[in-house]
Protein backbone atom coordinates (compact mmCIF):
# COMPACT_ATOMS: atom_id res chain seq x y z
CA UNK A 1 0.00 0.00 0.00
CA UNK A 2 1.44 3.45 -0.98
CA UNK A 3 0.03 6.23 1.27
CA UNK A 4 -0.07 10.11 0.57
CA UNK A 5 0.60 12.28 3.55
CA UNK A 6 0.24 15.77 2.93
CA UNK A 7 1.40 19.15 4.49
CA UNK A 8 -1.49 20.09 7.28
CA UNK A 9 -2.13 23.44 8.97
CA UNK A 10 -2.73 22.16 12.76
CA UNK A 11 -1.97 19.23 14.48
CA UNK A 12 -5.15 18.97 17.61
CA UNK A 13 -6.70 16.22 19.09
CA UNK A 14 -7.32 13.60 21.87
CA UNK A 15 -6.06 10.05 21.18
CA UNK A 16 -7.12 7.06 22.39
CA UNK A 17 -3.65 5.19 21.44
CA UNK A 18 -3.35 1.44 20.64
CA UNK A 19 -3.28 -1.69 23.45
CA UNK A 20 0.84 -2.29 24.77
CA UNK A 21 2.23 -4.73 22.41
CA UNK A 22 5.05 -6.08 25.02
CA UNK A 23 2.07 -6.24 28.09
CA UNK A 24 -0.09 -7.61 26.05
CA UNK A 25 2.54 -10.76 24.94
CA UNK A 26 2.84 -11.18 28.82
CA UNK A 27 -0.18 -11.21 29.74
CA UNK A 28 -1.42 -14.06 27.18
CA UNK A 29 1.63 -15.99 28.03
CA UNK A 30 1.61 -15.63 31.55
CA UNK A 31 -2.51 -16.21 31.89
CA UNK A 32 -1.67 -19.52 29.72
CA UNK A 33 0.92 -20.11 32.82
CA UNK A 34 -1.92 -19.46 35.61
CA UNK A 35 -4.03 -22.29 36.64
CA UNK A 36 -7.18 -20.27 36.04
CA UNK A 37 -9.13 -17.97 34.34
CA UNK A 38 -7.63 -14.43 33.56
CA UNK A 39 -9.73 -11.80 32.20
CA UNK A 40 -7.55 -9.02 30.32
CA UNK A 41 -9.18 -5.84 28.52
CA UNK A 42 -7.67 -3.82 26.27
CA UNK A 43 -5.57 -6.22 24.57
CA UNK A 44 -3.83 -4.86 22.01
CA UNK A 45 -5.38 -5.55 18.27
CA UNK A 46 -2.30 -5.41 16.71
CA UNK A 47 -0.79 -8.68 14.34
CA UNK A 48 1.95 -9.78 16.85
CA UNK A 49 0.01 -10.10 19.95
CA UNK A 50 -2.28 -12.09 17.85
CA UNK A 51 0.71 -14.12 16.80
CA UNK A 52 1.24 -15.29 19.95
CA UNK A 53 -2.84 -15.87 21.02
CA UNK A 54 -3.00 -18.10 17.72
CA UNK A 55 0.20 -20.12 19.01
CA UNK A 56 -1.02 -20.35 22.62
CA UNK A 57 -4.54 -21.89 21.35
CA UNK A 58 -2.22 -24.62 19.15
CA UNK A 59 -0.75 -25.48 22.94
CA UNK A 60 -4.03 -26.29 24.24
CA UNK A 61 -5.03 -23.02 25.85
CA UNK A 62 -8.56 -21.46 25.74
CA UNK A 63 -9.08 -17.91 24.50
CA UNK A 64 -11.97 -16.44 24.32
CA UNK A 65 -12.31 -13.04 22.00
CA UNK A 66 -15.35 -11.09 23.41
CA UNK A 67 -16.43 -8.49 20.78
CA UNK A 68 -16.77 -5.70 22.77
CA UNK A 69 -15.37 -1.85 23.05
CA UNK A 70 -12.60 -3.17 25.51
CA UNK A 71 -11.40 -5.31 23.54
CA UNK A 72 -11.03 -8.12 26.40
CA UNK A 73 -9.91 -11.36 26.18
CA UNK A 74 -10.31 -14.69 28.83
CA UNK A 75 -7.59 -17.03 29.38
CA UNK A 76 -8.05 -20.24 30.48
CA UNK A 77 -5.22 -20.95 31.93
CA UNK A 78 -3.80 -24.86 32.32
CA UNK A 79 -0.60 -24.18 34.58
CA UNK A 80 2.79 -24.98 34.16
CA UNK A 81 2.06 -28.79 33.16
CA UNK A 82 -0.56 -28.45 30.88
CA UNK A 83 0.60 -27.36 27.90
CA UNK A 84 -0.02 -29.73 25.09
CA UNK A 85 1.71 -30.47 22.92
CA UNK A 86 1.21 -29.06 19.29
CA UNK A 87 0.34 -30.83 15.95
CA UNK A 88 1.46 -28.16 13.72
CA UNK A 89 3.94 -25.58 13.70
CA UNK A 90 3.23 -22.85 15.76
CA UNK A 91 4.01 -19.86 13.52
CA UNK A 92 4.74 -16.73 15.23
CA UNK A 93 4.35 -14.80 12.21
CA UNK A 94 6.86 -11.26 12.41
CA UNK A 95 6.89 -11.12 15.80
CA UNK A 96 10.43 -11.53 17.56
CA UNK A 97 8.66 -11.79 20.95
CA UNK A 98 6.25 -14.27 20.55
CA UNK A 99 9.25 -16.53 19.18
CA UNK A 100 12.06 -15.69 21.81
CA UNK A 101 9.25 -15.48 24.64
CA UNK A 102 7.26 -18.71 23.48
CA UNK A 103 10.99 -20.41 23.06
CA UNK A 104 11.81 -20.03 26.59
CA UNK A 105 7.92 -21.86 27.55
CA UNK A 106 8.44 -24.51 25.45
CA UNK A 107 12.16 -25.36 26.49
CA UNK A 108 11.12 -25.15 29.94
CA UNK A 109 7.94 -27.47 29.71
CA UNK A 110 10.15 -29.95 27.79
CA UNK A 111 8.40 -29.49 24.24
CA UNK A 112 8.46 -30.74 21.53
CA UNK A 113 7.88 -28.12 18.95
CA UNK A 114 8.86 -26.27 16.13
CA UNK A 115 8.61 -22.33 15.91
CA UNK A 116 8.32 -20.92 12.89
CA UNK A 117 7.92 -16.90 11.47
CA UNK A 118 7.44 -15.10 8.31
CA UNK A 119 10.45 -14.57 6.10
CA UNK A 120 11.60 -10.99 7.90
CA UNK A 121 11.56 -12.70 11.37
CA UNK A 122 13.34 -16.45 9.56
CA UNK A 123 15.94 -13.36 8.77
CA UNK A 124 16.73 -12.52 12.41
CA UNK A 125 19.22 -14.50 14.50
CA UNK A 126 17.93 -16.57 17.60
CA UNK A 127 21.42 -17.51 18.82
CA UNK A 128 21.36 -15.24 21.63
CA UNK A 129 18.46 -17.36 22.81
CA UNK A 130 19.67 -20.67 21.69
CA UNK A 131 22.70 -20.39 23.93
CA UNK A 132 21.20 -20.17 27.20
CA UNK A 133 18.41 -22.58 26.16
CA UNK A 134 21.13 -25.22 25.53
CA UNK A 135 22.87 -24.72 29.01
CA UNK A 136 19.35 -25.21 30.59
CA UNK A 137 19.48 -28.76 28.73
CA UNK A 138 16.94 -28.05 25.64
CA UNK A 139 17.97 -29.41 22.42
CA UNK A 140 17.21 -26.82 19.81
CA UNK A 141 17.50 -27.28 15.95
CA UNK A 142 17.95 -24.46 14.09
CA UNK A 143 18.70 -23.51 10.67
CA UNK A 144 22.03 -22.55 9.78
CA UNK A 145 22.56 -23.03 13.86
CA UNK A 146 21.01 -19.73 14.45
CA UNK A 147 17.73 -18.80 12.57
CA UNK A 148 14.11 -20.30 12.27
CA UNK A 149 12.38 -22.73 12.15
CA UNK A 150 13.74 -23.69 15.81
CA UNK A 151 12.71 -27.58 16.87
CA UNK A 152 12.57 -27.50 20.55
CA UNK A 153 12.78 -30.01 23.09
CA UNK A 154 14.19 -31.32 25.64
CA UNK A 155 14.76 -34.72 27.01
CA UNK A 156 16.76 -34.50 30.69
CA UNK A 157 16.00 -32.68 33.51
CA UNK A 158 15.52 -28.54 33.18
CA UNK A 159 19.07 -27.00 34.82
CA UNK A 160 19.07 -23.81 36.19
CA UNK A 161 21.71 -21.35 35.32
CA UNK A 162 23.37 -18.09 36.31
CA UNK A 163 23.09 -16.04 33.40
CA UNK A 164 24.60 -12.35 32.88
CA UNK A 165 22.90 -10.59 30.60
CA UNK A 166 25.37 -10.37 27.60
CA UNK A 167 23.36 -7.13 26.16
CA UNK A 168 20.02 -5.13 27.71
CA UNK A 169 17.49 -7.78 26.05
CA UNK A 170 13.98 -7.83 27.74
CA UNK A 171 13.23 -10.80 24.97
CA UNK A 172 16.33 -12.46 26.04
CA UNK A 173 15.94 -11.72 29.93
CA UNK A 174 11.79 -12.77 29.53
CA UNK A 175 12.98 -15.98 27.48
CA UNK A 176 15.45 -17.38 29.80
CA UNK A 177 13.03 -16.65 33.14
CA UNK A 178 10.71 -18.16 31.40
CA UNK A 179 12.33 -21.46 31.06
CA UNK A 180 13.32 -21.03 34.51
CA UNK A 181 9.63 -21.17 36.27
CA UNK A 182 9.69 -24.46 35.53
CA UNK A 183 12.95 -25.92 37.29
CA UNK A 184 13.23 -26.96 40.64
CA UNK A 185 16.15 -24.58 41.20
CA UNK A 186 16.26 -21.40 40.91
CA UNK A 187 17.56 -19.95 37.57
CA UNK A 188 19.40 -16.02 38.15
CA UNK A 189 19.43 -13.93 35.52
CA UNK A 190 21.63 -10.77 36.27
CA UNK A 191 20.80 -7.73 34.29
CA UNK A 192 23.66 -4.58 34.62
CA UNK A 193 22.14 -1.92 32.52
CA UNK A 194 18.31 -1.80 32.38
CA UNK A 195 15.93 -3.51 30.24
CA UNK A 196 12.06 -3.67 29.80
CA UNK A 197 10.91 -5.24 33.42
CA UNK A 198 6.93 -5.81 32.38
CA UNK A 199 8.35 -9.67 32.90
CA UNK A 200 9.41 -9.23 36.45
CA UNK A 201 6.22 -7.10 37.68
CA UNK A 202 3.84 -9.17 35.90
CA UNK A 203 4.48 -12.28 37.46
CA UNK A 204 6.09 -10.59 40.66
CA UNK A 205 9.56 -12.80 40.60
CA UNK A 206 11.99 -11.74 43.20
CA UNK A 207 14.90 -9.33 42.66
CA UNK A 208 17.69 -8.64 44.91
CA UNK A 209 19.85 -5.78 44.07
CA UNK A 210 23.35 -5.92 44.43
CA UNK A 211 26.63 -3.90 43.28
CA UNK A 212 24.89 -1.56 41.02
CA UNK A 213 23.45 -5.22 39.27
CA UNK A 214 19.81 -6.67 39.41
CA UNK A 215 19.38 -10.31 40.09
CA UNK A 216 15.93 -11.76 39.37
CA UNK A 217 15.36 -15.12 39.92
CA UNK A 218 12.84 -17.89 38.43
CA UNK A 219 11.72 -21.62 39.49
CA UNK A 220 8.42 -23.29 40.50
CA UNK A 221 8.42 -22.09 43.77
CA UNK A 222 7.04 -18.74 41.84
CA UNK A 223 3.33 -18.83 41.90
CA UNK A 224 2.12 -17.44 38.90
CA UNK A 225 -0.53 -14.80 39.22
CA UNK A 226 -3.66 -14.54 37.67
CA UNK A 227 -3.57 -11.89 34.67
CA UNK A 228 -7.25 -10.02 35.19
CA UNK A 229 -6.61 -6.13 34.31
CA UNK A 230 -6.61 -3.34 31.74
CA UNK A 231 -3.41 -3.44 29.42
CA UNK A 232 -2.23 0.78 29.11
CA UNK A 233 -1.92 1.96 26.24
CA UNK A 234 1.28 1.75 24.26
CA UNK A 235 4.09 4.43 24.99
CA UNK A 236 6.13 3.73 21.64
CA UNK A 237 2.78 4.47 19.95
CA UNK A 238 2.54 7.75 21.38
CA UNK A 239 6.40 8.49 20.65
CA UNK A 240 5.38 9.33 17.95
CA UNK A 241 2.79 12.24 18.11
CA UNK A 242 5.28 13.68 21.26
CA UNK A 243 7.17 14.05 18.74
CA UNK A 244 4.74 15.53 15.50
CA UNK A 245 2.99 17.86 18.66
CA UNK A 246 6.61 19.05 19.80
CA UNK A 247 8.09 19.88 15.97
CA UNK A 248 5.09 21.02 14.49
CA UNK A 249 4.34 24.78 14.47
CA UNK A 250 0.37 24.61 15.31
CA UNK A 251 0.52 21.58 17.29
CA UNK A 252 -1.68 20.78 20.41
CA UNK A 253 -2.62 17.04 20.92
CA UNK A 254 -3.56 15.02 24.20
CA UNK A 255 -2.35 11.21 24.41
CA UNK A 256 -4.77 9.18 27.07
CA UNK A 257 -4.16 5.98 29.50
CA UNK A 258 -0.34 6.02 28.43
CA UNK A 259 2.06 3.42 29.60
CA UNK A 260 4.40 5.04 31.91
CA UNK A 261 6.70 1.88 33.05
CA UNK A 262 10.07 3.60 33.58
CA UNK A 263 12.08 0.91 31.68
CA UNK A 264 10.00 2.48 28.54
CA UNK A 265 10.07 5.65 28.61
CA UNK A 266 13.14 7.18 28.13
CA UNK A 267 11.86 8.58 24.97
CA UNK A 268 9.65 11.27 26.81
CA UNK A 269 13.04 11.87 29.47
CA UNK A 270 14.74 12.52 26.23
CA UNK A 271 12.18 15.03 24.88
CA UNK A 272 12.13 16.71 27.91
CA UNK A 273 15.58 17.48 27.90
CA UNK A 274 15.41 18.79 24.09
CA UNK A 275 12.81 21.17 25.58
CA UNK A 276 9.68 19.47 24.59
CA UNK A 277 6.08 21.04 26.28
CA UNK A 278 4.96 17.92 27.58
CA UNK A 279 2.93 17.27 30.36
CA UNK A 280 1.99 14.54 31.95
CA UNK A 281 -1.56 14.14 33.95
CA UNK A 282 -3.78 11.72 36.14
CA UNK A 283 -1.39 9.52 37.22
CA UNK A 284 -2.47 6.03 38.42
CA UNK A 285 -2.13 2.12 38.15
CA UNK A 286 -3.47 0.27 36.02
CA UNK A 287 -2.43 -3.60 37.68
CA UNK A 288 1.58 -3.75 38.47
CA UNK A 289 1.94 -1.02 35.34
CA UNK A 290 2.01 3.23 35.91
CA UNK A 291 -0.16 5.04 33.21
CA UNK A 292 -0.44 8.92 33.18
CA UNK A 293 -2.48 10.99 30.45
CA UNK A 294 0.36 13.09 28.25
CA UNK A 295 -0.19 16.63 26.57
CA UNK A 296 2.16 17.98 23.97
CA UNK A 297 2.36 21.25 22.29
CA UNK A 298 4.83 23.21 19.97
CA UNK A 299 8.03 23.49 21.56
CA UNK A 300 11.91 24.67 20.54
CA UNK A 301 13.90 21.68 20.69
CA UNK A 302 17.87 21.89 22.16
CA UNK A 303 20.14 19.45 20.75
CA UNK A 304 20.69 16.13 22.58
CA UNK A 305 22.77 13.09 22.81
CA UNK A 306 21.63 9.44 23.89
CA UNK A 307 24.47 7.10 24.63
CA UNK A 308 24.64 3.58 24.98
CA UNK A 309 23.55 3.67 28.74
CA UNK A 310 20.39 5.45 27.89
CA UNK A 311 19.52 3.27 24.70
CA UNK A 312 17.89 0.22 26.33
CA UNK A 313 15.23 2.60 27.40
CA UNK A 314 14.17 4.36 24.27
CA UNK A 315 15.47 1.56 21.87
CA UNK A 316 12.31 1.57 19.70
CA UNK A 317 11.72 5.65 19.86
CA UNK A 318 15.23 5.96 18.39
CA UNK A 319 14.17 6.47 14.81
CA UNK A 320 11.07 8.94 15.54
CA UNK A 321 14.16 10.48 17.76
CA UNK A 322 15.94 11.08 15.29
CA UNK A 323 13.39 12.92 13.53
CA UNK A 324 12.95 15.25 16.31
CA UNK A 325 17.11 16.21 16.28
CA UNK A 326 16.48 17.35 12.82
CA UNK A 327 14.03 20.65 14.38
CA UNK A 328 16.10 21.32 17.28
CA UNK A 329 19.01 24.29 16.85
CA UNK A 330 22.58 22.20 17.17
CA UNK A 331 24.02 18.78 16.27
CA UNK A 332 22.54 15.51 18.29
CA UNK A 333 24.03 12.33 18.92
CA UNK A 334 23.16 9.02 18.66
CA UNK A 335 25.63 5.91 20.34
CA UNK A 336 25.53 2.42 20.97
CA UNK A 337 22.28 1.63 19.16
CA UNK A 338 24.12 -1.14 17.01
CA UNK A 339 21.11 -3.61 18.30
CA UNK A 340 18.70 -1.41 15.86
CA UNK A 341 20.67 -3.17 13.16
CA UNK A 342 19.24 -6.34 13.99
CA UNK A 343 15.14 -5.06 14.48
CA UNK A 344 12.62 -6.06 11.23
CA UNK A 345 15.16 -4.30 9.20
CA UNK A 346 18.34 -3.00 9.26
CA UNK A 347 17.07 0.27 11.07
CA UNK A 348 19.96 2.26 11.25
CA UNK A 349 20.69 2.10 7.41
CA UNK A 350 16.72 2.44 7.02
CA UNK A 351 16.86 5.53 9.16
CA UNK A 352 19.76 6.96 6.78
CA UNK A 353 18.29 6.64 3.75
CA UNK A 354 14.90 8.98 4.97
CA UNK A 355 17.52 11.51 6.04
CA UNK A 356 19.15 11.27 2.55
CA UNK A 357 16.03 11.61 0.91
CA UNK A 358 14.43 13.87 3.22
CA UNK A 359 17.70 16.26 2.37
CA UNK A 360 19.19 16.72 6.24
CA UNK A 361 22.84 17.09 7.04
CA UNK A 362 23.58 13.81 9.27
CA UNK A 363 26.60 11.03 9.70
CA UNK A 364 25.94 7.58 9.79
CA UNK A 365 28.07 5.54 12.21
CA UNK A 366 28.23 1.39 12.62
CA UNK A 367 26.10 1.88 16.30
CA UNK A 368 24.59 5.32 15.61
CA UNK A 369 23.68 8.44 13.76
CA UNK A 370 24.85 12.29 14.64
CA UNK A 371 22.15 14.89 13.10
CA UNK A 372 22.85 18.36 12.46
CA UNK A 373 19.35 19.97 13.13
CA UNK A 374 18.01 23.15 12.41
CA UNK A 375 14.73 24.94 14.32
CA UNK A 376 13.64 26.09 10.37
CA UNK A 377 14.37 22.52 8.51
CA UNK A 378 12.17 21.55 6.01
CA UNK A 379 12.37 17.99 4.93
CA UNK A 380 11.95 17.84 1.26
CA UNK A 381 9.01 15.70 -0.11
CA UNK A 382 9.63 12.52 -1.38
CA UNK A 383 9.05 8.90 -1.65
CA UNK A 384 10.00 7.10 1.46
CA UNK A 385 10.19 2.95 1.39
CA UNK A 386 9.70 1.37 5.27
CA UNK A 387 11.25 -1.22 4.50
CA UNK A 388 9.01 -3.30 5.74
CA UNK A 389 9.07 -2.14 9.01
CA UNK A 390 6.38 0.21 11.32
CA UNK A 391 8.25 2.19 12.77
CA UNK A 392 10.29 3.19 10.04
CA UNK A 393 6.61 4.03 8.14
CA UNK A 394 5.70 5.72 11.00
CA UNK A 395 8.64 8.29 11.35
CA UNK A 396 8.36 9.24 7.99
CA UNK A 397 5.16 9.52 8.36
CA UNK A 398 5.53 12.57 11.11
CA UNK A 399 8.37 13.88 8.65
CA UNK A 400 6.54 14.17 5.69
CA UNK A 401 4.28 16.72 7.75
CA UNK A 402 6.70 18.80 7.97
CA UNK A 403 7.65 19.20 4.17
CA UNK A 404 6.08 21.88 1.95
CA UNK A 405 3.97 19.63 -0.54
CA UNK A 406 2.83 15.70 -0.32
CA UNK A 407 4.99 12.68 0.41
CA UNK A 408 4.36 9.09 -0.06
CA UNK A 409 5.34 6.04 2.02
CA UNK A 410 5.55 2.72 0.29
CA UNK A 411 4.66 -0.50 1.72
CA UNK A 412 2.37 1.90 4.66
CA UNK A 413 0.11 -1.14 5.63
CA UNK A 414 3.34 -2.45 7.98
CA UNK A 415 2.29 0.58 10.46
CA UNK A 416 -0.98 -2.14 11.61
CA UNK A 417 1.85 -4.54 13.40
CA UNK A 418 1.58 -2.32 15.96
CA UNK A 419 -0.76 0.39 15.27
CA UNK A 420 -3.25 -0.44 13.24
CA UNK A 421 -4.97 3.08 13.46
CA UNK A 422 -2.13 5.26 13.02
CA UNK A 423 -3.23 6.34 9.88
CA UNK A 424 -6.34 7.00 10.79
CA UNK A 425 -5.00 9.45 13.50
CA UNK A 426 -2.91 11.23 11.33
CA UNK A 427 -6.17 12.02 9.49
CA UNK A 428 -7.98 12.81 12.59
CA UNK A 429 -5.45 15.05 14.07
CA UNK A 430 -5.26 16.75 10.90
CA UNK A 431 -8.79 17.94 10.20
Amino acid sequence: MIKEVETVELLRGTLQLPADKSISHRAAMFAALHEGRSTIENFSEAADPHSTLDCLRKLGVTIHEKRDNNNTIEVEGVGRDGLQQPSEDLNCGNSGTTMRLLSGIIAGSGGPARLTGDASLSARTMKRIIDPLTAMGAHIEARKNDFAPLNISREGPLKPINFPLPIPSAQLKSCVLLAGLFGDDPTEVIETLPSRDHTERLLNLPIQNKEGKKIIQASRENDIPAQTYRIPNDFSAAAFWLVAGAIYPDADIRLKNVGMNPTRTGALDILKKMGANIEVLNPHKEGAEPVADLHVRSSQLRPVEITKEIVPNCIDEIPILAIAMLFADGVSHISGAEELRHKETDRLSALANMLIQAGADFDEFKDGIEVKGHTDFVPKASVFDSYHDHRIAMSAAVLSLMAKSPSRINGAECTAISYPSFWDDIAFLTN
